[in-house]
């Protein structure tokens, strides 16, 4: 069955193709046809259902007042941002270097397979940072450095300071954490310097993964680069790639190593892996995971404790956002979970500590709050804000506090969770502290799936909320600059690799 024509590319040539998305079989497809290297037909997601039910949610749209690049073709050809984008940036990227201490077999870019060094100067650096903050009517308030591998530059503290000095309220590092593990003060240095959080790759608990993934037995530098950010009190949110049959099977065991380190690491972000390369199409369906797929893992390992049912997108989120936003003022930072549908997927999820059989009992945030009871009362007060009759502040903040009770089921809330004390002080400060209290005993279990060239789809290139910067002040999406613009953006500013 048809369900819409869209825009994709050529996995061979990446040329810019006419696409069609169908379901057959309860799953969703992506076909497109190159006059010179024929069709190609791949999984956009593993399940029809769950496709609908992310359609429930459509993302509002926020586009940028003041785009860099013109109009003067079709998406994604003309990308930077333009004015048929859909969302601002919620979090910018900027790739501080191509160098790398390893050589992965799923990075997106090293110096040493492109044969050339990609490092922006300082001066640009701070451009691109400005170039963020300058967007309308949202300036970009998250910022995270990648790369390569961040933390091989010299300068990486400077840098972080940089963010700071530029407006950045958030700054978080990509990293493998090989420096992180071999030199203790630089997580210090780090924290010192303002950076929020380590974006860690993490591709399990076990030694076998990072061999598949990495090249090398890489597990006894994450635990002492975890180590060292818990010593500087440096947050840390995992990052493992996801492949099927690599590290799928320990998802639930990335999760249990999470909570029993939950002074120090906030989240999980899996991220199925993405087939940047000339991957051939057979083997790009034997390894794909979609989102579908990654909540049934996370439903069959830990025991049906956390259903697929859980597991909303991003933009499900939008109604607080609002509502932080319009009761602290029209001044007040905004940050709107705007991206696609089918772009994530993600819950909250506490544990409580069981006796005798030793199994601790996960608990997700809808197993103890109606959260789409809560998200639809959250937009009525939404609605009553815009109207901004007289009063309206106060009488919703007496609204959230008279109601919120008559959506939580004590009797299934974590023990000494007060959760409604503190939604109320996240709605009524909005701030880092507030949220906080809410963080420190949960866990953030997410899955963000980049695209490809394979199931590459146009209309969540326009949604996307993750973009990288680049020196020529351009804007662009994370999955058309992985997909599309890597290599041109990087050669034009290359320098020679030096030869050892």
């Amino acid at each position: 069955m048809k369900i819409k024509n869209t825009k994709s590319l050529c996995p061979e040539c990446g040329k810019t193709l006419d696409a069609e998305v169908f379901s057959e079989d309860g799953k969703v497809f992506i076909k497109k046809t190159c006059d010179e290297h024929g069709e190609f037909i791949n999984t956009y997601w593993g399940d029809y259902e769950l496709y609908k039910r992310a359609e429930e949610f459509i993302p509002s749209i926020t586009s940028v007042e003041n785009p860099s690049v013109e109009d003067m073709t079709s998406c994604p050809d003309n990308c930077g941002l333009c004015s048929k984008h859909e969302t601002s940036t919620v979090l910018g990227l900027i790739d501080v270097t191509n160098r790398c201490n390893l050589r992965c077999p799923v990075c997106f870019a090293n110096a040493a397979a492109a044969g050339y060094k990609y490092e922006p100067s300082q001066d640009e650096i701070r451009q691109m940072l400005k170039n963020l903050r300058n967007l309308k009517p949202h300036p970009c308030l998250a910022i995270q450095y990648a790369g390569g591998e961040p933390t091989v530059r010299k300068d990486i503290v400077e840098l972080v300071e940089m963010a700071k000095e530029e407006g950045f309220t958030h700054v978080q590092i990509a990293t493998n954490g090989l420096r992180l593990a071999r030199k203790e003060e630089l997580a210090k240095d780090l924290k010192a310097a303002g950076c929020n959080t380590i974006y860690l790759a993490f591709d399990g608990v076990t030694s076998e993964p990072y061999i598949n993934n990495r090249g090398k037995d890489l597990l006894p530098y994450k635990l002492d680069a975890i180590e060292n950010c818990r010593k500087a009190g440096l947050g840390v949110v995992l990052v493992p790639t996801l492949i099927k049959g690599i590290n799928d099977h320990q998802v639930g065991e990335i999760i249990k190593f999470a909570f029993d380190n939950n002074d120090i690491i906030y989240g999980v972000n899996f991220q199925p892996v993405s087939f940047a390369g000339r991957t051939p199409a057979d083997e790009v369906e034997e390894q794909r995971i979609t989102i579908p797929d990654f909540v049934r893992i996370i439903e069959d390992e830990t025991d049906g404790q956390v259903p697929t049912s859980s597991f909303y997108p991003p933009s499900f989120v939008e109604p607080i956002a609002e509502v932080i936003s319009r009761l602290n003022g029209e001044d007040s930072p905004k940050v709107t979970l705007n991206c696609h549908q089918h772009c994530g997927i993600a819950t909250y999820v506490f544990r409580e500590k069981t006796e005798g059989d030793g199994k601790d009992k996960l608990i997700p945030i809808t197993d103890f709050i109606d959260v789409e009871d809560l998200f639809k009362k959250l937009t009525e007060y939404n609605e009553k804000l815009e109207r901004g009759k007289f009063g309206s502040h106060k009488r919703v903040l007496a609204g959230l506090t008279g109601n919120l009770p008559k959506m939580v089921h004590p009797s299934r809330t974590p023990e000494d969770l007060d959760i409604v004390k503190i939604l109320v002080n996240v709605f009524a400060k909005g701030d880092y502290e507030a949220l906080g209290d809410f963080s420190k005993d949960a866990m953030l279990i997410s899955c963000m799936h980049f695209m490809d060239p394979f199931n590459f789809d146009v209309d969540r290139v326009k949604k996307c909320v993750i973009h990288y910067a680049t020196p020529d002040g351009r804007i662009i999406p994370f999955c058309t600059m992985n997909s599309k613009y890597r290599q041109s953006v990087e050669q034009e500013f290359a320098q020679p690799l030096k030869q050892k």
